[in-house]
């Protein structure tokens, strides 16, 4: 059974600023547009047909006997942030439902998570269809991983008394601003945390003067995230195909990028024979117009999502296909990671290191400024200004293999030294969780 908090009558509460009385009015008003929108979306690829219903707050599977943790993130690097922490909560012997907004989590979840882990989409932020959900799921305690805070969502669990956290808390540059100017509103929904456990001092001092209390530093959840994992038979396969060819690939990649990635390609393809670049773009729908820009511009081009290997004529391997990135990291020795060319913000660097990979980015990285920063001054990794300081530095690299080890020994050492935010996390979470324990006890007893 769900806990006595999640089963409190909701009450809608009285003391809310005027922006979220609003909100609530025209989210409320704007629920019969939601089908127009649920058809566009399915249109662009960005909804699956078969559980469009969980965006309206009905469930796609039903609900485990006993205690629910929730944890809510917005897509995939969110989910995957949270990945060594489910595990760690399964093992208390408490379910869980991860909640997200994108297919691509969605397929990452259904490839990486456990089958006892359940996966719905979040619903669309319009009252009655939070309402449904939360009537539905009762959950026990809510996590909500970095930043993405729904108004409705998050004062109908408050109504409800469910307890909520934030975990992994982070306040980008972009955001941060932004909420100042609204300083009423944001602050009336970190209010109704209960906690809020932040990536970094500087995320902390961010929520606290944006209202959250309770604000403790445990770190970057990122940071203690295991390797990607590989299908050794692909990996063997792709291995086969590229045979002794030099590998550099680009991760992650958005637009903009890979015509830059392309351009690196071909200065270096003159100094280094057989160079094999893979460009990973980091939403796999785009492949199909990489792969037809890269070949329109001249390039020999194969594309992972239609089945093919890499020839010996093939100059740039567009991989993209879901959940492959342990593959590519296992491959090249030199890797790029994307966003961070355009203003973006930066992508992931840790995997990378962790798999061995000599790491380089450009000036973008403000979604992981703390841990670029750390790696740059440490030599696990470098900042490269524009693409022709990309290509200097993969030659030199590539040509280099005591170079290439010192950046991967310095990467390992910081992202080492950075980590345990996992355990710092299940200590503060720990008087929530046993009283978990308790009432799965009651239960089973």
């Amino acid at each position: 059974m769900p806990s006595s908090a999640a089963r409190t009558r909701p009450t809608v509460p009285v003391d809310l600023p005027l922006t979220l009385r609003a909100y609530r009015r025209l989210s409320a008003a704007a629920m019969p547009l939601s089908t127009l929108l649920i058809h566009r979306r399915i249109r662009q690829g960005k909804e699956e047909t078969g559980r469009i219903n969980e965006r309206r707050g009905l469930p796609g599977v039903a609900r485990p006997r006993g205690p629910l943790i929730w944890i809510h993130g917005a897509s995939v690097g969110e989910v995957l942030a949270a990945a060594e922490l489910i595990g760690r909560l399964r093992a208390h012997n408490i379910r869980i439902l991860l909640t997200s907004g994108t297919v691509t989590s969605a397929g990452i979840v259904a490839k990486r998570f456990p089958s006892d882990v359940l996966h719905q989409y979040v619903p669309f932020d319009a009252p009655r269809y939070v309402s449904r959900f939360l009537d539905f799921w009762q959950p026990s305690l809510a996590l909500f991983i970095e930043s993405d805070l729904w108004p409705n969502l998050i004062i109908s669990a408050s109504s409800r008394r469910i307890p909520m956290v934030v975990i992994n808390g982070r306040m980008s540059p972009r955001s941060y601003p932004r909420w100042r100017r609204a300083l009423g509103t944001i602050s009336a929904l970190l209010g109704r945390f209960e906690l809020c456990l932040a990536q970094s001092q500087l995320d902390a001092e961010r929520f606290s003067a944006l209202g959250a209390e309770n604000v403790v530093v445990t770190g970057n959840l990122k940071l203690d995230v295991a390797a990607p994992p590989s299908d050794p038979a692909k990996f063997a396969q792709l291995r086969a195909a590229i045979g002794g060819r030099p590998v550099i690939a680009a991760a992650s990649t958005h637009p903009g990028e890979e015509e830059l990635i392309a351009a690196v390609h071909a200065r270096l393809a003159s100094q280094i024979p057989g160079l094999l670049s893979v460009i990973v773009p980091r939403h796999p729908k785009r492949g199909e117009a990489v792969a037809r820009d890269l070949a329109a511009a001249g390039f020999a081009v194969a594309r992972r999502a239609g089945g093919e290997l890499p020839s010996r004529e093939t100059e740039i391997y567009v991989a993209d296909t879901m959940g492959e990135l342990g593959l590519v990291y296992r491959l090249a020795p030199v890797v790029f990671m994307g966003g961070s060319l355009v203003p973006h913000g930066g992508q992931n660097p840790i995997e990378a290191i962790k798999l061995g990979a000599a790491t380089l980015h450009g000036p973008h990285v403000f979604n992981f400024a703390e841990v670029y920063e750390a790696l740059d001054q440490a030599g696990g990794a470098a900042l490269v200004s524009d693409a022709d300081d990309l290509a200097l530095r993969i030659a030199r690299l590539l040509g280099n293999e005591a170079a290439r080890a010192r950046m991967v020994a310095a990467g390992t050492e910081v992202v080492t030294r950075l980590g345990g935010a996992l355990e710092r996390t299940l200590a503060a979470l720990e008087p929530y969780l046993l009283q978990l324990r308790i009432e799965r006890g009651a239960i089973d007893a």
